[in-house]
């Protein structure tokens, strides 16, 4: 007779019962979609790198939001792409500038909708880098000035959280003084806290326009290799005055998402990025994998490394996914 053991399978035996003890799961309400906004452009032009991203012109980012917001996605993020670059970003904080345009463009058509925006500069300049850039070197404390500059600007059009991804050292406090003194109060911080230098950027900087012209960003972006240097940065930003923390990239980082998440009682959320995406997009073109169901399992891992929320480009995807799920879609 066999000695007794542990029935496990009992509790995976059909569809219903896996669900019903599934510990993790993700819903749209987790998402932030990522979004490019280009000044000038008229209609929208699919990015050759990131299959199913878009540049938008303003009247076709009006109907994106319209379809996100049917779709169920209650959050954007923004990135801007100008006609114009100066050595001092000038058009980062334009008040008639792409990104403070589209935010009251997405105000217009869902005034519910909660609109972030990414802060900083390196679109806007020629060198792309993510602050000032003074005999070839990325300054730090003159950055500051104009970081808070473009905050402001954001939240004056209209934007409920500014996102600060420069990685300068004190740009959480120069904003949210800069937002306080101008009487922005409700406006929340998401910091891009812990942000690696890191190559799964590639896309990215196709879709917003700003490799940078000489050097890289690993004067000021994270080394991958570390861990406890993320929970400085992050009590650091913290102690600034976020309200929010985030983690970028996602995939290879989920270690880091759950120390986060273990030793800050926060909101903290992870960023999908541009590579993640692509390399999941070709595999699926080419047919070697089943994209539905990788997709499905990349977010709900991002959800048991412990995120509150999931900055993705696969969320319209997914929300849409999930409507089928439950018989709203097709």
């Amino acid at each position: 007779m066999l000695e007794s053991f542990d029935r496990h399978r009992r509790l995976r035996t059909t569809p219903a019962m896996r669900r019903l003890v599934q510990e993790f799961r993700y819903t749209p309400e987790d998402f932030i979609y990522p979004m490019f906004v280009q000044e000038g452009l008229h209609g929208q032009e699919e990015i050759a790198a990131m299959p199913g991203v878009y540049h938008y012109g303003l009247e076709e980012f009006r109907q994106e939001v319209l379809e996100l917001s049917r779709l169920g996605v209650p959050s954007i993020l923004l990135f801007g792409v100008p006609e114009e670059k100066d050595e001092l970003s000038s058009s980062a904080y334009a008040e008639r500038g792409i990104v403070q345009e589209a935010v009251r463009a997405a105000k217009e058509e869902n005034p519910d909708l909660l609109v972030m925006t990414d802060v900083c500069l390196c679109q806007y300049n020629q060198a792309g880098h993510c602050g000032l850039v003074q005999d070839g070197k990325i300054v730090n404390d003159p950055s500051l000035d104009l970081l808070a500059r473009t905050a402001v600007s954001h939240a004056a059009a209209g934007a409920d959280v500014v996102a600060p991804s420069d990685m300068m050292d004190g740009r959480v406090a120069a904003i949210r003084a800069a937002l306080d003194r101008e009487g922005l109060i409700d406006t929340s911080i998401l910091s891009y806290a812990v942000k690696y230098a890191s190559a799964f950027y590639g896309p990215f900087r196709e879709a917003a326009h700003s490799t940078p012209a000489f050097g890289d960003r690993k004067t000021y972006q994270m080394n991958p290799a570390n861990v406890r240097e993320a929970v400085r940065e992050t009590a650091s930003d913290l102690a600034e005055g976020a309200d929010m923390v985030m983690v970028k990239p996602a995939l290879s980082y989920m270690d880091v998402t759950k120390t986060i998440r273990d030793q800050f009682d926060v909101p903290v959320g992870t960023y999908n990025v541009s590579a993640e995406y692509s390399m999941v997009k070709a595999a699926a073109a080419q047919g070697w994998i089943d994209e539905r169901a990788m997709v499905t399992e990349i977010l709900t891992s991002f959800k048991r490394a412990g995120a509150d929320f999931i900055l993705s480009y696969h969320a319209k995807d997914a929300a849409r996914w999930h409507r089928e799920e439950l018989g709203l879609e097709g």
